[in-house]
């Protein structure tokens, strides 16, 4: 049994070694793109000027670099005002690489596109807001909330997922493969245009994955997360117990 993540190497391997006890599962871990930043000169192509907003909204680590290094290579001071209003406690905790953090400035929801929009209400409806994204990520249902509630914002790209090279791989020599993300499908495909499904078994983990799969003609016969199967190690599981 060889069962491919498409991610790197969690720090805790317990739910895995798991795995590798019951059904001695040999399990190997490989990131199938990488996140970066967008060059100041892609980011400009946007006509986004960062000084025009005083507050922000974050969904990811990687959103809040990139913001820091396009405002120091556009040579933007961003200024102490600035609010920011991030989608987790986790991602609002990240500012702390960056800036001192004081909770007056500083909010957080639970996850959820609601929370994030329940958080500006009427309190900081008067302030301008950047929306950060992915390049491609499809944020309409924040913006449709946004609108609903008549908040003034504009929504921006900072990064962008960049495809890795996967060619010593052999898709078809695993079991069962995990992906998480679009990019992961878009990967798959641009590094095996040929690959066909077989007798390998994926994992479909998280909402936006399962259509991008079925775009590409991909069969998703592990879907979570659920109640039961909050991780991917244990939806595996499950999954092996009841074959």
């Amino acid at each position: 049994m060889r069962i491919l993540i498409s991610q790197q190497a969690p720090a805790k391997m317990t739910a895995y070694e798991a795995l590798q006890g019951k059904f001695k599962a040999e399990v190997s871990f490989r990131p199938f793109f990488k996140i970066e930043a967008l060059s100041s000169r892609e980011f400009r192509e946007q006509r986004i000027n960062l000084p025009d907003y005083t507050a922000i909204i974050f969904s990811s680590r990687h959103a809040i670099d990139a913001y820091f290094k396009l405002a120091e290579d556009l040579r933007f001071k961003v200024p102490e005002t600035m609010k920011y209003f991030c989608s987790t406690e986790l991602v609002a905790n990240y500012l702390q690489k960056h800036i001192v953090f004081r909770k007056r400035k500083i909010f957080f929801g639970d996850g959820t596109s609601e929370s994030v929009v329940a958080l500006i209400g009427p309190k900081h409806k008067g302030e301008k807001f950047l929306l950060t994204k992915s390049a491609g990520a499809n944020v309409d249902h924040m913006k449709s909330l946004l609108d609903k509630a008549g908040i003034d914002y504009s929504d921006a790209e900072l990064v962008k997922s960049v495809t890795q090279d996967l060619h010593d791989l052999d898709l078809s020599a695993y079991d069962i493969i995990a992906l998480y993300n679009p990019a992961d499908v878009k990967s798959l495909r641009e590094n095996f245009p040929e690959f066909k499904q077989g007798n390998v078994k994926f994992v479909g983990w998280g909402k936006s994955i399962v259509p991008a799969m079925e775009e590409a003609g991909l069969n998703t016969d592990i879907q979570g997360p659920t109640p039961e199967a909050p991780s991917v190690a244990r939806a595996i599981e499950l999954y092996l117990q009841s074959k």
